[in-house]
């Protein structure tokens, strides 16, 4: 394989993961995932660093590879935070996605339940509907379980109010409509 095809193929890489993050990066988490080098990592995410902030290209991005708390995420640029604000107050308004309704329903029938259970039951990565649920108030961060340290989650007044209901009791039931729901909810309550 050519150096040059080496190395984009690594920028792609890197730049797929940094994507899917939610927390930064350390160098030896991103070496571990491609196999590469540390040198190698960290040149490729100078590259990338380079490549955003309109080095390569003289093309400015509208994010960023930031290395901060000993690691690499990628953020929004801060120029952009206006336009950002009004976007997401304007999401609060629209329409939920499927992947946030399938969300917020584990999330109301379970809860308090955590991001990895609500993967575990939608079969995909969630962190990007809950980020999207807990920005729209439908959701809030209720403690953390006490083995694990993961963040449980809630749904909110908010919520309740949109559903025209005074209390999660009020939900209908979907044990008819979904077998192994309450298994779901017992193992659920065995688990805490």
């Amino acid at each position: 394989m050519s150096e040059h095809r080496h190395h984009s193929e690594l920028f792609a890489q890197l730049e797929a993961i940094l994507m899917v993050s939610d927390e930064p990066l350390t160098v030896e988490q991103l070496r571990k995932a491609t196999g590469q080098s540390t040198d190698h990592i960290e040149a490729t995410l100078k590259a990338i660093q380079r490549d955003y902030d309109g080095h390569e290209n003289s093309k400015t991005r509208g994010f960023q590879l930031r290395q901060v708390a000993g690691g690499w995420r990628i953020y929004t640029r801060a120029e952009h935070a206006e336009v950002i604000a009004s976007f997401m107050l304007q999401g609060a308004t629209q329409k939920l996605s499927q992947a946030s309704l399938e969300a917020l329903a584990v999330i109301a029938y379970l809860q308090p339940t955590t991001r990895s259970r609500v993967a575990q039951i939608r079969g995909v990565n969630s962190d990007s509907v809950i980020r999207t649920l807990l920005t729209r108030g439908l959701i809030a961060e209720d403690g953390v379980e006490e083995i694990t340290g993961a963040v449980r989650y809630t749904t909110t007044n908010n919520f309740l109010e949109l559903l025209g209901i005074n209390s999660i009791h009020e939900l209908p039931k979907i044990s008819p409509l979904l077998p192994g729901v309450d298994e779901a909810s017992q193992l659920a309550e065995s688990q805490e």
